[in-house]
């Protein structure tokens, strides 16, 4: 009789097939925007993950001015006193730090031939690359000389390796950056988007004194960036940091630090958490087509118990009980509500893999989630399936046979 009974349904929806596509369509697209979200969410998390690993584990972040998320604000704000490099080599000898690489930013032009692009050079010490853990694919790091005497060398991202020497090994080469010419001793690993989403690979490294002198004109130091000692805790980290800084920019007791210390592991898990508050709460408003959907499905079963109210009036008078002829309208709404989820299911993976390429984030489906949002499209046809099966169930055979 099950087996029956399905084939039944099948037959009823192969008999009105666009009627039949045009109820599926909205359980399709509820089971397909909510797994494409929660994949796309998922893949963002886990970008999120990588980038801040790729950091390396115990790094601190030193910038002036109270620093939340966002620009330096109150305690000095983007008035408090920079850095200088003093005070990263300070940082250095403390016991939970292993390096401390002091960082000026600058946005400049880099030539080389007739090709040119507008890049971000970090003027920084050879600890910059223990600290980001940063591999070089060609060539070498800066040497103590280089750092010490200010020299016009420098270490290419592979975006900017990419656009100004093409394929061809740049190592050697000689690149122009305003009117100093810097020769390039090195190239990095690439290490592609960074947590929201901006190309890492888009810098040039100098010795810090290099930018200072010929680039910035200035001492100061913009941040410093501290990998601690993988035997020190965050918390001693930030501690030791904020004691030195303190004394050393004289800051009395009970007044406000001018620095802000921030953990990168922290950063990630506040980032991870909005992403995942976001993701949840667009999977909630994606999973209302779901009952859309669910509502479509009783409407066309209400119409179609209508329409075959003769066909129910005879089997019923032939012997068919209630309870059968509820199965069947009850089966035929779960296979429409099922073969939804399929289809929704191959449409969601589908989106959320286009989308990952084109965001350039991770293709993350979720075995879990695409099992619920299975089991939950033959929830919507056994809920949404279940009056119109009812009211089919408790026609009376005479007042059935004798509809027109």
């Amino acid at each position: 009789m099950i087996w029956e009974t399905i084939t039944l349904a099948f037959v009823a929806i192969i008999r009105n097939k666009l009627r039949s596509f045009l109820t599926v369509l909205g359980v399709v697209i509820g089971v397909a925007a909510v797994i494409a979200m929660v994949t796309i969410g998922q893949g963002s998390s886990a970008q999120v993950s990588a980038s801040v690993e790729s950091l390396g584990t115990n790094v601190l972040s030193v910038r002036p001015g109270r620093f939340r998320m966002g620009p330096p604000t109150g305690g000095g704000g983007a008035q408090a006193a920079r850095f200088a490099i003093k005070d990263a080599e300070a940082i250095a000898l403390l016991p939970a730090v292993a390096f401390a690489a002091p960082i000026v930013t600058t946005s400049q032009t880099v030539v080389a031939g007739n090709a040119n692009s507008a890049t971000t050079v970090y003027g920084t010490t050879a600890a910059y690359l223990q600290v980001q853990n940063w591999p070089i694919a060609l060539g070498r790091n800066f040497s103590d000389g280089e750092i010490a005497g200010g020299a016009a060398s420098c270490l290419l991202g592979q975006t900017v390796a990419e656009e100004v020497f093409g394929g061809s090994d740049p190592v050697g080469a000689a690149v122009r950056i305003k009117t100093l010419s810097c020769q390039v001793i090195g190239v990095l690993a690439d290490r592609g988007a960074g947590s929201f989403g901006q190309d890492q690979d888009d810098l040039i490294l100098m010795p810090i004194k290099t930018v200072q002198r010929r680039l910035a004109g200035n001492t100061d130091v913009d941040s410093i960036s501290i990998a601690l000692r993988k035997s020190a805790s965050s918390a001693d980290g930030i501690d030791q940091v904020s004691a030195l800084l303190r004394e050393r920019r004289r800051i009395a007791i009970g007044e406000e630090d001018n620095f802000s210390v921030t953990d990168m592991a922290e950063i990630s898990s506040v980032l991870t958490g909005i992403n995942s508050v976001l993701t949840g709460l667009l999977s909630s408003v994606a999973a209302v087509s779901l009952l859309v959907g669910g509502i479509g499905i009783m409407n066309i079963m209400l119409v179609s118990v209508t329409e075959r109210t003769r066909e129910i009036g005879i089997r019923l008078a032939v012997g068919a009980s209630a309870g059968q002829v509820l199965m069947q309208f009850l089966v035929e709404a779960v296979v429409l509500s099922l073969l939804g989820g399929v289809l929704g299911i191959a449409v969601g993976l589908g989106l959320a893999f286009v989308g990952s390429i084109f965001m350039s984030i991770p293709f993350a489906p979720s075995p879990a989630i695409v099992a619920l949002a299975f089991c939950f499209s033959a929830l919507v046809g056994v809920v949404f399936g279940y009056f119109p099966a009812r009211r089919a169930a408790l026609l009376d055979p005479i007042e059935a046979l004798r509809y027109q």
